[in-house]
């Protein structure tokens, strides 16, 4: 070798070890990597991301298992999807499976969507569960719902799912039955592998990221599955696939997450690498280091700097936060130190990054655990991450700094699901009117002559239609006194020109041409109860502004008819902060509809039992018993008359989006014995079974007596957790009423209580609570309670059990003994139902004259919207 070319060879393998020094290593080379285009056959090349998609059709890679003859692949028709993979589709109204040879260990599952119209297989159509590995990914999936809510064309689903050794990764579509016309689809999947503990907890890891700011630790074990919801640049650009550390991850920027976008709050353009240690190379690409977020100058003044992330309720977040300190200023610890506030908590009192990383140019990450849980509104949720100074810190720099975001969700440990709800539709703000087909031959000479004739009829029509109409509201109003009595409820027309027997400013008359646009005509994705009335929509009032309840009434149901006068009637002239609020009707045509707040959460039985809600603690039930228990008091006493509910149960008690509780459903309700002599209403039998006092039943009269029985039920249904009737038990149990009742002799209540209640409500508060439940369920009316004492009842078991809970939260501190007077005060006024004279019934005493005034409070305080909404 000549001594030029041994210089050329040194030259070059210095600019090899400079290129090597300053980018860290080489990306990290997945072992698995299939990327499937879904609906076609042969190869693609990706020459973007130097990648080659395959077709799933009679490909060796993997097996797809089609069900029936009912499995399409199909070419999407739009100029955005010819992109890889979207160009074909894979679509069913039956369930397929993909099933993948993949190494143990764990893998990324990215799931590709287009949401668009095939053939007959119409975009809103489309609801359906994917499940892979024993984990629900979606849960009835509405891929044009997701995509209009996020007002995107394309859907992509990331996933991080461990594999054990000698299993392959199944994923299986399956359409959701109950809809007619559901079926699944795909555009495109992919699956890849990842460094092992990528975003899995280590079993020697010490530092094993806590759940929320309490001291237990939480760690990411194999048998959880993660879904990532966001994956953030901060302070940078959008970062594509391509340039991940290997594994196709897309990183975006952080602008529309900010609170408020500072100038100059940004630092980048170092012009340094970062120093990677270990395995940190692959945690993050090198441009998420070499930018990050600040407030933009050292401030002297209380700050803080916030991004926003919806995410779904009710499941667990791991949130990792990037960082890599590069201010050349900085050479010790404390040159700068902040606080870190996560879904407003406090996660770091002291975040100082040159201490995690122990010098400039490294970079580290802090994960965190976060709990979603029955907070704020019932289907989306704001996870916040604040920033701020240290207000007791000596720092150099008085800013802080982040440079990237991560925010996974953890599968539910007990059924493996990550699948959210979808969200809400958005209706259209009217429905357009579609023009008959005309031709255009001629049509400048002819718009003239049609103005002119148009015209006139125009005229003459009004005048023979003014002379129609006077006579026309005549008979409406004869026909409909008729029918409806003298407090009718008239059509919109006629109310327009009569006016209504409903006070105005209590109730709005809706057109069937507002309900028909707040619904997009009926649409059934709108529908969110089936009911004996008829079909309950979500839908939007008010140029799409207002969430309303929208109860549909069957068309030709005489029965229907009569509840329909008797809930306007009813609950115009009601108002109370515990009863669901009528806002308008409609009574256009063969169209009669009812129209109330939206209740976000939807019914107490929703959140009892038979159904997936995270169950209610006994602190939350007691609150809803509470505030049901408030407005049915108010029906007894608060209103001109006595109203009697006749149909009390836990699907007609609401939830709204703060879990308040508020009674509905109106139509079988009837106004209590107005003369003094009378103690009771004759009257045909109607309620619901299971319910049905047994003294109405009986000898059909009808007191408000009736509606403490049933409510009496309520009560037990949810200290139980279970219907008021099975069939499905042994004989004892069939019953709700007579097994609890069997218990309470025995002195085993306890055997009765919802076992996710077992080691949570005290002993205090579950006798006080059963007590009252039992003393509403005695068959003689006269010796149960009134509602006024139910209310004191329910605020007693609920002051017992608030604190006996503060007392174990505090044992060994100095307030201890304080508490314990106080709970021995509180049990000392025991709730004694004393039984007097028929007319009065059973009433409430306390031992204590002073604990009464505390547990007694103004009810009717509590009366709301006097005016209308």
């Amino acid at each position: 070798m000549t001594i030029q070319s041994s210089i050329a060879v040194s030259f070059l393998l210095c600019i090899f070890f400079q290129v090597l020094l300053s980018t860290g290593v080489t990306a990290y080379s997945p072992v698995d990597d299939f990327a499937v285009t879904c609906g076609s056959s042969g190869k693609y090349s990706d020459t973007i991301n130097n990648r080659t998609w395959t077709g799933d059709i009679s490909s060796q890679l993997f097996s797809l298992t089609e069900t029936l003859n009912n499995n399409h692949s199909l070419t999407a028709d739009s100029t955005d999807s010819q992109k890889l993979p979207y160009r074909t589709v894979r679509l069913s109204r039956s369930e397929f499976s993909y099933s993948f040879p993949v190494t143990a260990g764990q893998k990324f599952v990215r799931l590709h969507f287009y949401p668009s119209s095939y053939l007959d297989f119409h975009r809103s159509d489309s609801l359906f569960t994917v499940q892979a590995a024993n984990y629900t990914l979606l849960k009835d999936f509405n891929a044009s719902l997701n995509a209009d809510y996020a007002a995107v064309e394309t859907i992509v689903r990331e996933y991080c799912i461990n594999v054990d050794p000698g299993q392959r990764l199944n994923v299986t579509f399956t359409p959701n039955s109950s809809h007619p016309n559901a079926y699944a689809f795909v555009n495109g999947i992919e699956v890849v592998s990842m460094p092992t503990y990528l975003y899995y907890t280590k079993p020697d890891d010490l530092q094993t990221m806590k759940l929320d700011d309490s001291t237990k630790q939480f760690p990411i074990e194999n048998s959880s599955a993660l879904e990532t919801v966001y994956r953030i640049n901060v302070g940078g650009s959008q970062i594509p696939t391509e340039q991940d550390t290997g594994m196709f991850r897309r990183w975006y920027d952080d602008v529309q997450y900010l609170e408020i976008l500072r100038s100059h709050s940004v630092s980048a353009g170092f012009g340094l690498k970062p120093i990677y240690k270990d395995d940190q190379n692959y945690f993050a690409p090198d441009d998420v280091y070499m930018t990050a977020r600040n407030y933009g100058m050292n401030q002297t003044s209380e700050y803080n700097v916030t991004w926003h992330f919806e995410v779904d309720s009710e499941f667990i977040y791991m949130v990792r936060l990037h960082f890599c300190e590069f201010d050349d200023k900085i050479e010790s610890l404390g040159g700068r130190v902040f606080q870190i506030f996560i879904a407003d908590k406090l996660v770091e009192r002291v975040a100082d990054v040159f201490q995690w990383s122990g010098s400039l140019k490294v970079p580290v990450h802090k994960d965190y655990a976060v709990s979603m849980w029955n907070i704020g509104i019932s289907k989306k949720l704001n996870l916040s991450i604040k920033l701020q100074p240290n207000p007791t810190a000596r720092s150099i720099y008085r800013d802080v700094l982040l440079n990237g975001i991560e925010i996974l969700k953890i599968s539910d440990p007990a059924s493996g699901n990550l699948g959210g709800p979808n969200p809400d539709p958005r209706p259209s703000p009217s429905i357009p009117n579609i023009p008959s087909p005309t031709k255009s031959s001629n049509k400048t000479s002819v718009i003239p002559i049609i103005v002119g004739v148009a015209s006139g009829i125009v005229v003459l029509s009004l005048i023979v239609l003014l002379i129609i109409w006077r006579l026309k509201t005549r008979v409406l109003v004869n026909e409909s006194n008729s029918l409806w009595g003298q407090r009718s409820v008239q059509s919109s027309e006629t109310n327009k020109s009569q006016g209504s027997s409903l006070p105005s400013d209590l109730c709005r008359c809706f057109s069937i041409v507002e309900i028909r646009a707040a619904t997009n005509n009926f649409d059934d994705i709108f529908i969110v109860g089936v009911g004996g009335f008829g079909n309950v929509y979500k839908g939007y009032i008010d140029n799409g502004t207002v969430p309303v309840a929208i109860k549909r009434l069957k068309q030709g149901s005489q029965q229907g008819l009569r509840e329909f006068q008797t809930e306007i009637e009813m609950l115009s002239q009601l108002r109370h902060n515990h009863l669901v609020s009528l806002i308008g009707y409609c009574n256009d045509g063969n169209e009669m509809i009812l129209v109330y707040e939206f209740m976000a959460r939807g019914t107490l039985r929703d959140h009892l039992y038979n159904s997936d809600n995270h169950p209610l603690s006994w602190k939350q039930r007691l609150e809803m018993c509470l505030g049901a228990a408030r407005g049915l008091h108010y029906l007894h006493t608060g209103a001109n008359h006595t109203v009697i509910h006749r149909d009390v149960k836990t699907t007609n008690i609401l939830i709204d989006e703060k879990w308040v509780a508020k009674v509905s459903d109106f139509g079988l309700s009837k106004i209590g014995p107005t003369g003094m002599s009378k103690s009771h209403i004759s009257t045909v039998v109607k309620g619901s079974v299971g319910y049905l006092d047994p003294e109405y039943y009986k000898r059909q009269r009808l007191t408000e007596k009736s509606d403490v029985y049933s409510f009496g039920v309520v009560l037990l249904e949810v200290l139980c957790g279970r219907p008021p009737l099975l069939r499905n038990v042994e004989k004892k149990k069939t019953s709700l009423v007579v097994w609890v009742r069997k218990c309470h002799r025995d002195d085993v209540i306890h055997q009765t209580v919802d076992p996710f209640l077992t080691e949570r409500i005290k002993s205090e508060s579950l006798k006080a609570f059963s007590d009252l439940a039992l003393k509403c369920l005695v068959d003689n009316g006269n010796e149960r309670p009134s509602m006024n004492d139910v209310v004191w009842g329910l605020e007693f078991a609920l002051q017992l059990q608030e604190c006996t809970e503060e007392l174990v939260g505090l044992e060994g501190k100095g307030e201890e003994r304080a508490l314990l007077g106080k709970v021995a005060n509180v049990k000392d006024s025991l709730v004694v139902f004393t039984s007097s004279d028929e007319s009065k019934g059973s009433r409430l005493t306390t031992s204590s004259s002073e604990n009464q005034s505390l547990i007694s409070k103004s009810i009717f305080s509590e009366l709301v919207h006097p005016t209308g909404r």
